[in-house]
């Protein structure tokens, strides 16, 4: 069943901030996404800082608007609270966000369907990292298989650069995805429904400052380029488009998401799904959405009804 928020009056949570490394940019999400509800007609949506004693807090809500980044919000946590509780909520559902949520499982799900990956190799625990890679050639882009934001990531160019970076990356997560580092195109497309149909934005080429898309220039202005639409090929604009909505779909997403790409000569390689895309002045999704004719008012709308979506 997909609701339709007709009732103004309906109580909205914003949930937002949370216990994650995102926790900076989740807050910005979720004023941002406050502000438009509000301008919508919303008047009873809140903030809810998410905590231990989330259930609590959310009593007496009769909506869940998601803003938060990283664990707990974005990884099927939350999700399996609201499931409990019965607060229909915006965005994807447990499955969908748990699996998003690490990059490996992505990848496992992703390749079911032929899409386009970076070699890489996935790091337990009690693995020799330097062993690890020997298939691998150098440099390579070290992740933690569960952390947004380009938190804990590192390029490094040999064993002993390795052997640092994935003692940091450990810091957030203990498994870590280690990928060969490409040199391409770095793009973004966000994928939203309508009529329980996902359709793809007009793709964002980022072009950053720094070596890689890092933290810094996510979140801080100047920092990256941003050619929106992106300065690709009719045919690969196509491709591109069609694989994010076919990663959206074997995934399991609903409502939105956003597929960031790699595109190294004529091979879009997909890096990851976003389950919960920022919201803030600085992110893609609200830009990508505005170049197809859709406002922030009207994206934070197209969101809120997505509610449902998710069973």
């Amino acid at each position: 069943m997909q609701y339709t928020i007709q009732n103004k009056d309906a109580k909205i949570a914003v949930l937002c901030g949370g216990m994650s490394s995102e926790r900076e940019v989740s807050l910005r999400s979720g004023k941002n996404c406050l502000g438009a509800l509000h301008r919508l007609g919303y008047k009873n949506a809140q903030i809810v800082d998410v905590s231990e004693n989330v259930m609590n807090d959310l009593k007496g809500f009769d909506y869940a608007y998601n803003t938060l980044h990283g664990k707990y919000g974005e990884d099927g946590c939350i999700q399996g609270v609201l499931e409990i509780m019965k607060i229909p909520y915006t965005g994807c559902g447990v499955m969908a966000s748990a699996i998003c949520m690490n990059k490996e499982y992505t990848k496992k799900v992703m390749k079911t369907a032929d899409l386009p990956l970076i070699k890489s190799v996935y790091l337990l625990p009690d693995e020799d990292p330097v062993e690890k890679v020997r298939d691998l050639q150098y440099p390579l882009m070290v992740k933690p298989v569960s952390e947004g934001s380009s938190f804990g990531m590192a390029k490094v160019d040999c064993d002993g650069e390795l052997v640092d970076a994935v003692e940091n990356a450990r810091k957030y997560n203990a498994d870590i995805l280690i990928e060969e580092y490409l040199v391409g195109i770095c793009a973004t497309v966000g994928v939203l429904e309508r009529d329980r149909k996902p359709f793809a934005t007009e793709i964002l080429e980022l072009r950053p400052k720094n070596e890689w898309y890092d933290y810094e220039a996510k979140y801080t202005k100047g920092m990256t380029e941003f050619i929106l639409p992106a300065e690709l090929s009719e045919t690969m604009t196509k491709q591109v488009k069609e694989y994010a909505v076919e990663a959206f779909k074997v995934c399991g997403c609903s409502g939105v998401s956003r597929v960031d790409f790699l595109i190294v000569g004529d091979v879009p390689y997909i890096l990851e799904v976003n389950t919960n895309p920022g919201m803030t002045d600085t992110s893609d999704l609200p830009a990508q959405a505005k170049v197809c004719g859709i406002d922030y008012d009207n994206l934070v709308l197209m969101i809120l009804n997505s509610v449902g979506l998710n069973k």
